[in-house]
């Protein structure tokens, strides 16, 4: 796969999940898919993602940045959300939060074979007791 066709099937991944089209998830992610180092599979793979728009209804994936080596792709996503509840630990409770992840896809026969995801957890917990300090 070159690295233009990556990319564009990157992107139609990203719009999946944007749509949460969840019957055409199979086509981008492999039935043994991996998330950082442990096997999910494609099915633990789509709850994973159900479970985050659950928990942050208007969960939106942005691109922020995007580069390609064959089968590799390294993107930097930034989300602009408002979550219910807690989020990594913190009680945003419906607060509006920004945050960026930092992930990087392995892909084999052209599906998501491995996912490794670093999320910057603290900006949402540095936003969440801003906050709470601001309302005092």
């Amino acid at each position: 796969m070159s690295e233009p066709e990556i990319l564009s099937l990157y992107r139609r991944y990203i719009d999946c999940l944007n749509h949460q089209d969840w019957a055409s998830l199979g086509r981008f992610v492999d039935e043994e898919a991996h998330y950082n180092g442990q096997r999910i599979g494609l099915a633990g793979y789509q709850r994973m993602l159900e479970n985050d728009f659950r928990a942050i209804p208007d969960l939106h994936f942005g691109i922020d940045m995007l580069l390609a080596d064959p089968p590799h792709v390294a993107a930097r996503l930034r989300f602009d959300c408002t979550p219910v509840g807690e989020l990594f630990g913190a009680a945003v409770n419906g607060q509006r939060v920004q945050f960026t992840e930092n992930v990087f896809y392995e892909f084999s026969d052209g599906r998501i074979r491995n996912v490794y995801s670093v999320i910057d957890k603290a900006a949402v917990r540095d936003q969440v007791t801003a906050a709470s300090q601001n309302d005092r």
